[in-house]
């Protein structure tokens, strides 16, 4: 018999290669994969809501996996596989038993990601790693308007990264929200799914929209042109978040 887990996982991706498992470096998948093994004595895999890549940071992705097994003690699973990752800035902030049919990614009927820009002049000390630097003042009424104009079903080709494996580039986004808060502008994004590269290289549009770099004329005309060589420099993945996926 198989038993079916979601885990809900928040991680630091700053020194990872993302999440899925690569040649090049270390992984999020590989680090919680081996913790698991040693704790279960079987290879088991992870499967997760949505491949993060390298830099980008999560506050609930989710995965699931199958045991044959089930785990007789949820609470101490718990906290010794944290006791394992405390070095690795990973951590399971919850682990819950699904139904056999339950998938991490194809159950998921919302992601929401969110981006944290810092816009001042000084340096990054605590938010090294974690946001995105931008010392020019942004126009925060601009922001919110490219925002919007950015909301619904459009053809997102403009956004995609031309490693993207996705099937189409029609998406549908609900929401795009901007917010303020002293130095911090947070911007997020809501959709089923997103094209690969697509939430940065938005962002990289709204900041040269916002910092007067391009009209907002401008702005739709590339937006609507659905050509990649139209789009500003994708914004870091240090200010990128993913923040919850919902079922």
């Amino acid at each position: 018999m198989k038993y079916n887990y979601k885990i809900i996982i928040e991680y630091d991706g700053s020194n990872y290669v993302g999440w899925q498992f690569q040649n090049n470096g270390i992984s999020i998948q590989e680090k919680i994969e081996k913790k698991i093994k040693k704790i279960l004595k079987k290879k088991i895999k992870i499967i997760a809501a949505g491949r993060t890549d390298k830099g980008v940071h999560a506050l609930g992705q989710c995965a699931h996996f199958f045991v044959e097994e089930k785990i007789k003690d949820i609470k101490k699973f718990l906290k010794t596989i944290n006791f394992f990752l405390s070095k690795d800035l990973i951590t399971i902030k919850k682990i819950q038993l699904m139904k056999i049919n339950f998938h991490a990614r194809f159950s998921a009927k919302e992601r929401i990601y969110q981006y944290v820009i810092v816009n001042r002049e000084g340096d990054l000390v605590l938010d090294k790693k974690r946001a995105w630097l931008i010392r020019k003042k942004l126009d925060l009424k601009l922001l919110k308007k490219g925002g919007k104009i950015l909301e619904g079903k459009h053809d997102y080709s403009t956004f995609r990264s031309a490693s993207c494996s996705a099937l189409s580039p029609l998406k549908k986004i609900n929401y795009v929200k901007v917010n303020k808060n002293g130095e911090k502008i947070y911007i997020k994004f809501s959709s089923k799914s997103f094209l690969q590269n697509q939430v940065r290289s938005m962002v990289g549009c709204l900041h040269h929209l916002s910092s007067g770099k391009w009209s907002l004329k401008k702005f739709r005309e590339n937006f609507k042109s659905k050509k990649r060589q139209n789009c500003a420099p994708p914004a870091p993945a240090s200010g990128l978040y993913l923040v919850e996926i919902k079922y």
